[in-house]
């Protein structure tokens, strides 16, 4: 064991999405507690850039550029985890987008695309690991990353608010299906995070000196929503990450755990800048 109590030493864990922000974030985190790594992401100079600071580490690292959108790259890509290394012990669900639009005025094609990465690629992957974890016969762990917006409205971002509510579903009945194989299944629900697809590096490597940053006056007004006060850092869903797969959860199967900064308990709260608790829809009431 580790002073933490995590360790995934000789493990395997594959990230889909892995090569940037909170993908990336639990990559790191559980090669820092011993897990060797599958890195499956669309843009090969990330799944490169991740890879490398796995090995810094000491872990095995394999980078598989893959479409999470193609179910049967998503099968390709676990088969050569498999190939690679013998066993899967971890997958992370974490691959997701998201383009702000009224539904009424989405067509087709866009509602679809959302649902083909966000929930989708979920259901392949999952459905290709787990004949490996079975096989292997000690057990598993998978974690999506969902969001708090499956537990609230989310105007303009109907079809992917569905999508992450899906899988909370759909996470607690593989709880139970799996169960017998001693294969977990829970669900982390970021909100505010800094992320470079939040700050707009969308594409290439990861560098924050391009990313976009709020005025002081935005950014106030951000941290205002959060009790715990300031956005969320990506390598705090990592650590979430890492503790659910690790053996110190090994009794918890089919949750979902809010990694928000108190977001979803505050529902409709927000302090003043006077850092006074109020209704987001004006004063509460006497």
């Amino acid at each position: 064991m580790t002073e933490t109590g995590i360790d995934l030493t000789g493990q395997v864990a594959i990230v889909t999405g892995g090569g940037g922000g909170i993908g990336r974030a639990c990559a790191l985190r559980l090669a820092d507690f011993g897990a060797d790594l599958v890195i499956a992401d669309i843009l090969p100079e990330r799944n490169a850039e991740v890879c490398e600071r796995v090995r810094e580490r000491g872990r095995k690292a394999l980078g598989v550029t893959t479409d999470m959108m193609d179910t049967a790259r998503i099968a390709a890509m676990v088969a050569d985890a498999d190939a690679e290394f013998g066993r899967i012990d971890i997958l992370v669900n974490n691959v997701g987008g998201v383009a702000k639009k009224m539904f009424a005025d989405q067509g087709e094609r866009s509602w679809r695309r959302h649902i083909d990465i966000n929930f989708v690629s979920f259901l392949a992957a999952t459905s290709a690991v787990i004949p490996v974890m079975v096989r292997g016969g000690r057990g598993g762990s998978i974690v999506g990353i969902s969001s708090i917006e499956a537990t609230r409205a989310a105007p303009g971002y109907a079809v992917y608010a569905a999508c992450k509510a899906a899988m909370i579903n759909f996470t607690q009945s593989m709880a139970l299906e799996l169960s017998d194989d001693a294969i977990r299944v829970n669900t982390v629900s970021p909100d505010h995070t800094i992320t470079p697809g939040g700050r707009g590096n969308r594409s290439g490597p990861v560098d924050p000196s391009t990313w976009v940053q709020r005025s002081p006056d935005a950014q106030d007004a951000m941290n205002r929503l959060i009790p715990l006060g300031r956005e969320g850092d990506d390598i705090e869903c990592g650590d979430a990450v890492a503790f659910l797969c690790s053996s110190m959860a090994r009794y918890i199967t089919g949750i979902n755990l809010p990694v928000d900064g108190g977001t979803a308990a505050a529902a409709g709260w927000q302090r003043t800048p006077s850092r006074q608790w109020t209704q987001i829809q004006g004063q509460a009431r006497d």
